[in-house]
Order: structure tokens, then sequence, then C-alpha cells
């Protein structure tokens, strides 16, 4: 069976992180992807991860200032379908290599460009790095999040909870105030999500339409997508009906040290699991210590911290009475979502993804054999193929000058008269989506944004969820009936809607999906062209029955071990910003979108499916690693979580902080220079790049003591003068976000009423694409609210409905007014309960 991008030719004159991994995922799904190079090769080349990204691709050197080889360049394009770019905005009209250029030699081209901050704003000149974004983004303050929470932050509100005194050890990350710099490249990773995404989509449109386009992500968007949890700003956050959750950095988050020093993490902690499996001297894994409806069982609103540090140290002496291995074995017969915390090196030695396929081996010709991320998601009439190691620079120039000097007679192939136009990608597509919790809703509602009409079934008993404002971030734009499945006429109805809809998408157990027989190969009964999704927590094999979320993806794949500096000394930290959940979310709209190209050209459907293990290897996939789990050498950000090294870190100053990332020497010189340290600009022990590999502690206390005697708006202005590579870490991006006019113009926040909670902003469109844009298509639902809609154009008359509601086979919901939004500034009274309880303890205390 041939890959679903099989005969697709693709152009990667990208380099960095996004552009390489959005080529790589194309060329493992069957494209053929040539990548070109400068003379001297791909700057960028030394990173480990291009090792990785580089698979499967050919290498070819050109020039593009030289003319014969721009030409020889240009007849490749007329036969390209995709071409990858990440130059700065205007470098490629001066190359006359841009889109308006090469679409009107090629009109079929898909032309992808991923830029720092976007074009013709004010940011567009800003130097497009990951740490650099994420500090001008404020997206460092975001790893743990703020003292006050996240909707609180985004309201300027004070904490609610300023009386109670919580450790840094019962907290993640770093023990000290200030920023965090993470080893997960989030903006970058967010960019390649959401390039891929919308290069699918063009790609799709085009067999419609039969033209390519402009498709445009950019790192900050990538940071935006990280950041879509927390950016919320919902007007009254106190509302009934409404809950913002424990996302703030005096928030414990599950982590515990267990005998043997390793650690775990259990989110959300279920105390009465933790206490009761630890009550004897050996550690009681029945399967009977959960209890439905838990009264011990956090619970979704923001009080819950006091809850929480109550819990903490009593959980953590618990924890420390066994190790690693037996509370994730226990944890596993309880159906708990515990896993223990591991290096990327041991992710990639583990034979369970390695016999699922979503880690593979090859052997590289410099590494030997290797280990590595493997498939993102898998299609089964369409199945992909990881290709052969990342070339040499110009492997294969010689045989696409060829190709090109073949094709230079050739004409562009003419846009499809298909005699059909759609305005959006996915326009015309109904997709039924069963998903729970975000990594499921959230590729749903990016089936959403692109056009498809989504009908989200819910339960009687979603309104749990669905109150807390994660939920809101994942199901914008939907329509949302609500079916008792276990009913029969319930089913019946949802088999109705299987009959006409183009998708079905959920992130259930597939066992549970058998059970109620809506697997796969029961719809498909029903209709045979269905495209059928299926998003997991972990890889096929024993772990799929387990229960999974983002938190357990970045345990096992690695990204928490990196993200702490834990090789170095730190201890774990689950970023707010995370690519688990979402990061599936992304795969799996991916993967629809191929499946509904395939199906477009052939009339067949098939199945689908990737995980929240999948994107979290991706995230993690600028490491590799031989087959018995030993690294190479590669950067690694300290325990203390300041950077990489002297020169690619953060700072304190006298007021704020400050991000540096220096690339060559030029960049040493001026930064020294301008702190007034001009001699060590000749100290032998930093005069060379190695020199100052050695002795980088000392470097970096002698800048870190020097940058404490001034602000960071004044080292900023006196250093980005001197082109020095820096920003100032943001602490007040986020609040200005939902007011910048060029923002709302694009589209990349948006805003709209909503019963419960009044105005909600959220982060709106992650990708550009210049013919068939994407759409906001309405606010996050509200449980069952297009019930009776979806039913009467079902074509049911009131009184069945009405009797279906009594028997408890659908639902419907109110929309419940907003009450009275409280004082400015004022927090709202903690909501009664244990948590009120625990608080008047900490204020007595």
């Amino acid at each position: 069976m041939a890959a679903v991008l099989d005969k697709l030719r693709v152009l990667d004159l990208s380099w960095g992180i996004a552009g390489p991994m959005t080529a790589m995922l194309m060329a493992d799904n069957g494209a053929q992807v040539t990548k070109i190079e400068p003379p001297g090769g791909d700057p960028f080349r030394n990173q480990l991860g291009y090792k990785v990204w580089n698979r499967g691709k050919r290498s070819a050197v050109y020039d593009l200032k030289n003319a014969a080889d721009k030409d020889n360049f240009l007849a490749l394009v007329k036969t390209a379908d995709v071409l990858i770019e990440s130059y700065a905005p205007g470098v490629t009209k001066k190359l006359g290599i841009d889109y308006d250029t090469l679409h009107k030699l090629n009109p079929r081209l898909v032309y992808c460009s991923i830029t720092g901050y976007g074009r013709d704003n004010e940011n567009s000149d800003r130097p497009a790095y990951d740490a650099l974004v994420a500090a001008r983004s404020g997206l460092h303050w975001e790893q743990r999040g703020w003292p006050e929470g996240a909707m609180n932050h985004l309201l300027g509100r004070p904490d609610p909870f300023p009386d109670l005194e919580i450790p840094y050890e019962w907290v993640q990350g770093a023990p000290r105030p200030g920023p965090l710099f993470p080893a997960s490249h989030w903006p970058s990773l967010g960019a390649f999500f959401s390039a891929s995404v919308g290069i699918s989509a063009a790609l799709r449109a085009r067999e419609i339409n039969g033209t390519g386009q402009w498709v445009e992500a950019s790192l900050l968007q990538g940071a935006m997508a990280g950041a879509a949890g927390v950016w919320q700003r919902a007007e009254n956050i106190d509302a009934d009906g409404f809950d913002s959750w424990i996302l703030g950095s005096r928030s414990p988050k599950g982590h515990f040290q267990c005998k043997d020093g390793r650690w775990i993490q259990n989110w959300v902690p279920n105390p009465r699991f933790i206490l009761t499996a630890s009550e004897g001297e050996h550690i009681n894994a029945t399967p009977n210590l959960t209890v439905q409806n838990d009264p011990d069982r956090f619970g979704t609103g923001p009080e819950e911290l006091l809850v929480m540090a109550h819990y903490q140290p009593i959980l953590a002496e618990a924890i420390a009475k066994f190790t690693a291995k037996e509370w994730v074995d226990a944890a596993a017969v309880a159906e708990m979502t515990m896993q223990d915390i591991r290096s990327v090196e041991a992710s990639l030695a583990d034979p369970l993804f390695l016999a699922d396929g979503c880690v593979t081996e090859m052997n590289d010709p410099e590494l030997g054999k290797i280990r590595a991320v493997g498939a993102a998601y898998k299609m089964s009439a369409t199945p992909g193929k990881i290709g052969g190691p990342a070339p040499k620079v110009g492997q294969h120039t010689a045989e696409v000058k060829a190709e090109a000097e073949k094709a230079k007679s050739a004409s562009a192939a003419a846009p499809a008269a298909t005699g059909k136009k759609i305005k959006r990608p996915l326009e015309g597509i109904t997709v039924l989506d069963l998903g729970l919790a975000i990594a499921g809703p959230f590729g749903a509602q990016l089936l959403s944004d692109l056009g498809a009409n989504v009908i989200k079934i819910n339960g009687l008993f979603d309104m749990f969820w669905h109150r807390v404002h994660i939920a809101y971030m994942a199901n914008r734009g939907k329509k949302s009936i609500t079916l008792n499945l276990k009913h029969p006429e319930a089913m019946k109805i949802f088999l109705e809607l299987v009959k006409t809809a183009d998708v079905v998408h959920h992130n259930m157990r597939y066992d549970a999906a058998e059970r109620l027989k809506i697997d796969y190969e029961s719809l498909k009964q029903i209709n045979p062209k269905l495209i059928y999704c299926h998003t997991r927590g972990f890889e096929t094999g024993v772990r799929a029955s387990l229960p999974g979320n983002d938190q357990t993806g970045a345990c096992l794949s690695g990204i928490q071990y990196e993200d702490g500096g834990m090789d170095r000394g730190g201890k774990p930290i689950w970023s707010l910003t995370s690519f688990g959940d979402t990061g599936n979310g992304f795969l799996s709209a991916v993967a629809v979108i191929n499946a509904i190209y395939h199906r477009d050209r052939t009339g067949e459907g098939q199945m689908v499916d990737t995980s929240i293990i999948n994107a979290a290897l991706l995230n993690t996939s600028y490491a590799v690693a031989t087959p018995d789990g030993k690294g190479f050498e590669r950067p690694k950000i300290d325990g203390m979580q300041y950077g990489y090294s002297a020169g690619h870190r953060l700072y304190e100053t006298k007021q704020g902080w400050l991000c540096v990332l220096l690339l060559n020497q030029a960049h040493w010189d001026e930064l020294l220079t301008v702190l007034g340290l001009p001699e060590l600009v000749t100290d032998a022990r930093f005069a060379t790049e190695e020199a100052r590999k050695k002795n980088d502690e000392v470097l970096a206390q002698l800048i870190a003591e020097r940058f404490m005697t001034a602000t960071a708006a004044d080292w900023f202005a006196r250093l980005d003068a001197a082109g020095v590579p820096l920003e100032i870490v943001s602490e007040d991006f986020s609040l200005k976000l939902y007011e910048n006019p060029q923002f709302l113009k694009q589209q990349w926040v948006t805003s709209y009423p909503h019963p419960v909670v009044g105005k909600l902003d959220q982060i709106g469109l992650l990708f550009s694409l210049s013919e068939t844009p994407g759409v906001i298509q309405g606010r996050p639902l509200l449980v069952g609210e297009h019930t009776k809609e979806i039913l009467a154009g079902m074509g049911y008359p009131e009184d069945k409905v009405k009797a279906l509601e009594e028997q408890f086979a659908i639902g419907f919901v109110g929309m419940p007014r907003m009450p009275p939004r409280p004082p400015a500034g004022q927090p709202a009274a903690p909501k009664q309960g244990m948590a009120s309880m625990l608080e008047k303890e900490a204020v007595k205390k």
C-alpha cells in the first residue's frame, strides 16, 4: 500500500527546528523531500536533532545568488507540490523565490513560510530563535505559572490565598523565584504542528480547487498554541458553573520522590489510592483501591490549592516508602495516572515503544545504529514508512540538478478543472467528536477551525469537565448533542449520524469503543467511506489500557526530565505550555486531513490513530540514543533552569530578566564590551568556544554579577543597539495580548460573549492560508445546547424528543445567566467545604 503522500515532491529550504520537522513528517508519509542547502550546508546541521529531522530526505546544494543555480532551482519548482522555507521576512523577495513569483511559475504549489513573528508587524525583524521568542512572549514565566493562577493573572487580580505558605520543595521547578528556561523548544514545536496542519489543509483544498496557496506559521503562533490553556481571559471567572483549576506556580503538581531516589508523577493526585496503598510494609496493588466519586479526589476549582497544600507532605511521606517501579506497577492495577520520570535516552530504549513503531531504529553513517522518534501517526490504508538516515551535505546534488534540467522543458502542472470551489479547506466535512478531556476535542477543534461541521457527542454527565477552563480551549466552533450511548434509542441516533458523517473522532479507550460497538470495524459496516480517528494516551500494547494524559506522556518520553535539568541536579517539571495533549490533537488533525485527501482521490475511507506518547516523542526528537539507551553529547540545561550555557540562558537584572543567545564570536565581543568587561574578550579562559565551554560556570557568574548593576530595560537598549541577540523576558505580553490590533485582525486571538463567563478571549487561528483561510465558528459549547436543533434536523418530532429526555436517552442544557462581576481587583470569596476549612487553618498558623 502506498503512503498517503506518495509521489508528492517537497522542497525543504528551511533550517532550525520547525521547518525541518515539518518536512520530516511529510517524508515519513511518502513524500519525496529534497533539502536545498546553501554552500557549506545548513548552518544548524551541528544539532543532534538533524540526524532525525533530515531522515528520508535528499540533500542538494544550491547557491541561490548564482544565476545558473537559481535557474536550475526554478525548474525544480515547476514540478514541486510543496515548498517549505524559514527565511526572515523579505529575504525570499530579494532572492526572487517569494510566493508571488513561484505561484506564477507553478500555480499548484503549496508554499509554506515559517517565521519568527509573522510578517509586516513590529516584531517581524526580531531575531527568531526559540529562547528569544519565548522571552519576548513571556513563555518563560508560564513554565510553572503565576502565584495567583492563570485566570487571575490575565484579569490583573491578586492572589486569592496570599497568606498560604507553600515551600519550594512542594512545588515543581527550580527552588528560586523568576522565570524558568525549559529544554523543550515550545515555540518551534508549536510552529511545526501548526505548519503541518496548514500544509495538509492546503493540499486537501488543492484537490478541490485545483490551485496551491500560501501557508504561514510562526514561532510566536507556536508559543501562543502552547499557552492556549493559560492565556484564556474570561470576564467573570467566579461564575457558577465555571472553574479555573489549579494552574498557578504555588500549586504542587503531583511530583513525588520514591524510596530509590527516582521521581514519579500522579496527576491529579489521588490521596485515597496513595494512602491506602502505602499503609502496610508492602505496597497494596489490589484493584479495589479506587472508588468512583472518591470524596478525597481533588476537584477542579482554584481553591483546591489549599487541599493540595494540605496533602502534599502527607502524600510525599507515603510515596517515599516504596520504589518508583512498585508505585507504577500498583498504579497500573488500580488504573491511576501515574508514571515514573525518565530521561529521553531511557525512553528511546523502551522495547514497548520500539514494538509499537513510535520509536524506530536506523543506521547512521556517523553514529552507527541509533534510535529516534518513529511514526507520528498510523493510517490503515496508506501507511507511512520511515526513510533512511540523514544525508550528507550535497549528497544528491548531481541527481537533483539533472532532474531539474529535464524539468526545464516540461510545462508546470495546470490547475485541475474540477468545477468545484470551496472557501474553507474542510468545507462540507462533518465530524462526530466523542472526545474526552483535551487531546481528542482539541484535534476536532482544529478541524472546526478549518471549516468542518463538528458535532460534539456529549454524555449526560459531561458538565463536570466542561466547566473547567481548559475544556473551553478545546471545544469552540462545535455543536453539542447529549446522548447516553448505553441507551438503545440514543445509540440509534448516533448511528444515524454516522451514516452521513465523514469522520468519527475520539480518544476513549478502544476496548470501551468495542464494547459499545462503535469501533472502526463496526462503524465502517454502516459507512464504508468513513474516516475513523482514534487517539490514545500510550503506545499500543500493555500500556494501551492504562489511563494516560499529558503528564504521563511527559514523564515517559523524557520531557519532564529534560525541562527540569535533572541531568544537572534539577527536579522534574511539567510545563504549562506542553504539547502532549494538544500535540496529539494536532497529529490527529493532520492524519484526518490526509485521510480526507486520500479519500477525495480514491473514495476509500480508513482508520487513523496517534497518541500523546507520539507527540511527546516528537517534542524530544532533538535527541537520539543507542539501542541500549546510551546518549550522545548534546546541550542540557542546568538544574536551576537558567539555560544551557553562559551565552544561552536567562539572567536576572536589577529590575527584570533578560534572555541572551550568542551565536558567534562577534556577539561575545559586543556583549562583554557593553557590559564593561572588555578584559574578558582576550582572557584565555573565555577567548574561544572550547575555552568558554570549559569555564562556563565562572563566565556565567561574572556576567550575572554585572547584569545586576542595571535594569533589564537599560541593558536591552544598549546590547540590542550593539547587535547582541537578546530579549527582555516579558511579564506583560499576555496582559496585552487581546488588545493587539494586528493579532485581532489576523485572528491570532479571538473574542466572543459567553453565557457563563461573559466576554471570553482565546487564542485563535494558529496558521494562515491565503486562499482558503481558517474560520472561528463560535464560542466553546455548552453541553447539550444543540440537542433539539440536531434532532429536529434529523426529523425527530417534539413529542419523541420529550420522551427520549424522560428516558434519560438524551439531555439538554439551559442557558444560565451570568452573575454580576465582583469589584475590579477583588477576589471572590473562597468556595465552602474542605478548602475553606484548610484556608482558615493556614491563616491561624
